[in-house]
């Protein structure tokens, strides 16, 4: 029996030149299928109705009708970049032509002639590179969608809670946010006033299950009171929005998330009306948030057409007439021909929600669970909760390479994630950590013990998070790490701490990291030397420091370069400017700025108190000089600061222009700007 043959990738070439295409095919016809377009118009059709089919794009520059810049406009205007990775080929060497190329999103660039080597290694790194970018982002879609749901669930739990306790329908929650849906989506299609994005949409949809948590602190008794409140068990009910905004603003780790935001504006806010008669603030008019004006609009058509313990219920068209007529406080027009357009889809969504109601009985015994459990301390329920972050803390911690733990006061147990149990040579769970001989061994004895007593000493219920740097011996090697922790308090007294979770950082291995990370930015990968922007900074940071200083910034490239990488070849031609930029270095100081600024084009900063005329002239002659069968000259321009302060830009400014003077008198030499360059 045959085994089932692998799927081939697919490639589409693009080039007006059919030997061109003739040859790349060859090169990789025996592991690819492959595609051809003559011209980029051509190009663009094939990947409006065969796109979904194509691994990579070859792609010409140099075409008639549409170029291949213009294929790349294309697939940006129709995001078909973000999939497809393309590699251009071109013989064109000028690094605006690249720098573009790389700016519209192109992967790579070959330069012809092709080396069937390089050609074929590319393709499969970048063919290779996206698959498992692919791969890595339906992993990271799959996770997000999962937290979404679990997200969603606790919500969902939390406001089934508060709810059950105000003697209201299971479903009303539920209801408030389809309604919310429904009116989000219709007011963004009328108009772009709010900036509503469908990621926007759904926290706001997410947050409005939060819109009523705030009654969880309001008597029971005001609650369900079946007849008409009086007005002090009215102004009582009306601080249920200030509760719930309070409970939010309370949760000082998570901020700046934007479903607290959200679900913060909402609980404070929706009881506003759109003339300024609400409550809590008195706001009117759009001052009140979009997200607090829809839920309110929901809130309110929810609770004229649902059943409560004072009332039965309204019908839709009831509803809807009570509403548009004012009877329910003002609402922002704009939204009420939404649910005016909206009011049969949402009629519809809320019957089929109710169609698969889950039964009362089941959602009170389990709130019921919740709230009265007495087997469980609220410490217990801490912990169940953190062990989703742990797994979480474990699998970061491996790849940071961070020493993650949690510290349980009350039983002295110390618990350690393996990356950080690995590291000390212990187990994941220590008794006593201050007894432990193997953590002792690594940390000193009397290391946990002053570092307890500083918890209880700095750490309170309002200031649960510190960071303390201390030097430790761990395997052998002395380090400066930083410790980061995070309190999580018990229902006791304070300032018992129920556990704390935290972690060593390595400070020395965070600093090389951010060097190694700072320099790769900043450095020509091929030569060695800094790149535009690490010279533009190098250069600045100069100028800045030293203004008083003199100096000289030439601006050289490499004569008919092309015609080393069209004879030679691509890897020759790369040959040539690693041993230019070794004679650059060679024959400046230290303190000199060297860089590669773009293709064959390189910048020298010197800073001189002497003549500068022997020293560029001995660089230059430096400079030139066989490499192999290759006659390699340069055309320099130089330029001179002429006062205290000045710009980089413009001595940059008046190099370039003396370069470019010194190409149009013959090339092979250098030029010092004069003013009549001008």
């Amino acid at each position: 029996m045959k085994g089932q043959e692998t799927q081939r990738e697919s490639i589409l070439i693009v080039d007006d030149s059919e030997m061109n295409r003739s040859i790349l095919a060859d090169m990789l016809l025996d592991e690819f299928d492959i595609t051809e377009a003559e011209d980029g118009a051509q190009a663009i059709d094939i990947l409006q109705r065969e796109g979904g089919k194509f691994s990579l794009v070859l792609l010409d520059i140099v075409m008639p009708n549409v170029d291949g810049f213009g294929v790349l406009l294309e697939m940006n205007r129709t995001r078909a970049i973000e999939d497809l990775p393309v590699i251009m080929i071109s013989s064109e060497t000028a690094s605006a032509q690249i720098e573009r190329a790389y700016e519209l999103g192109a992967t790579d660039f070959i330069i012809r002639p092709f080396d069937a080597a390089i050609v074929h290694r590319r393709v499969l790194n970048t063919i290779l590179l996206y698959t498992k970018q692919k791969k890595l982002i339906g992993i990271i879609e799959a996770q997000i969608n999962e937290k979404e749901q679990n997200n969603s669930l606790m919500v969902d739990i939390l406001s089934h809670i508060v709810e059950f306790r105000n003697g209201e329908s299971g479903l009303h929650i539920l209801h408030v946010r389809t309604i919310t849906d429904h009116l989000l989506r219709k007011l963004a299609k009328k108009t772009d006033k709010y900036a509503l994005t469908d990621w926007e949409i759904s926290i706001i949809g997410m947050a409005s299950a939060l819109h009523d948590i705030g009654k969880i602190g309001i008597d029971d008794k005001i609650l369900n009171k079946p007849g008409k409140l009086t007005p002090e068990e009215f102004a009582v009910m009306k601080t249920h929005s200030m509760i719930g905004a309070r409970m939010l603003e309370g949760l000082t780790v998570h901020k700046g998330n934007p479903l607290i935001r959200k679900a913060y504006e909402i609980c404070r806010w929706h009881h506003e009306r759109y003339d300024g008669r609400g409550y809590p603030d008195g706001l009117k008019g759009d001052e009140i948030p979009i997200s607090a004006q829809i839920v309110a609009l929901a809130d309110v058509y929810d609770a004229l057409t649902s059943e409560r313990v004072y009332k039965p219920p309204f019908s839709h068209e009831a509803a809807l007439q009570m509403i548009q007529n004012g009877e329910c406080g003002a609402f922002n027009p704009l939204l009420l021909e939404c649910l005016s357009e909206e009011a049969e889809l949402i009629r519809a969504s809320l019957a089929a929600e109710a169609g698969g109601r889950i039964p009362r009985h089941e959602i009170r015994n389990f709130t019921d669970a919740t709230l009265h459990a007495k087997g469980t301390s609220a410490s217990d329920r801490t912990l169940k909760l953190l062990d989703y972050e742990r797994m979480k803390f474990n699998f970061y911690a491996e790849l940071t390479e961070e020493i993650q733990f949690e510290y349980i006061v009350e039983s002295d147990l110390l618990k350690l994630s393996p990356w950080g149990a690995k590291k000390f040579g212990v187990t994941t769970e220590i008794v006593c950590p201050a007894k432990s001989k193997e953590l002792c061994e690594q940390l000193g004895a009397a290391w946990f013990e002053g570092l307890r007593a500083y918890y209880f000493k700095r750490i309170t219920p309002e200031n649960a998070e510190f960071h303390h740097e201390c030097l430790l011996k761990i395997g052998g090697e002395e380090r400066w790490y930083n410790v980061i922790m995070r309190a999580m308090f018990t229902d006791d007294i304070p300032p018992r701490i129920g556990s704390v979770i935290g972690k060593l950082v390595d400070i020395h291995e965070v600093h090389t990291a951010m060097e190694e990370l700072r320099e790769s930015s900043i450095r020509d990968p091929l030569t060695g030397l800094l790149n535009r922007a690490g010279a533009l900074e190098e250069i600045e940071q100069k100028l800045k420091n030293y203004p008083e200083r003199k100096y000289t910034l030439a601006v050289f490239d490499i004569d008919k370069f092309k015609n080393a990488n069209d004879e030679y070849g691509h890897l020759f031609g790369d040959k040539v400017l690693c041993e230019v930029a070794e004679r650059v270095m060679h024959n400046t100081r230290a303190g000199d700025v060297c860089a590669r600024i773009g293709g064959d084009e390189f910048l020298i900063v010197f800073e001189h108190t002497v003549e500068i005329q022997p020293i560029v002239a001995r660089i230059f002659h430096a400079i030139c000089g066989k490499v192999g069968d290759f006659d390699l000259t340069v055309s320099m321009g130089i330029a001179e600061m002429t006062e205290e302060g000045e710009s980089y830009k413009e001595i940059f400014r008046r190099a370039d222009l003396a370069l470019y003077v010194c190409k149009n008198a013959g090339r092979a030499s250098y030029t010092f700007y004069d003013p009549s360059m001008e």
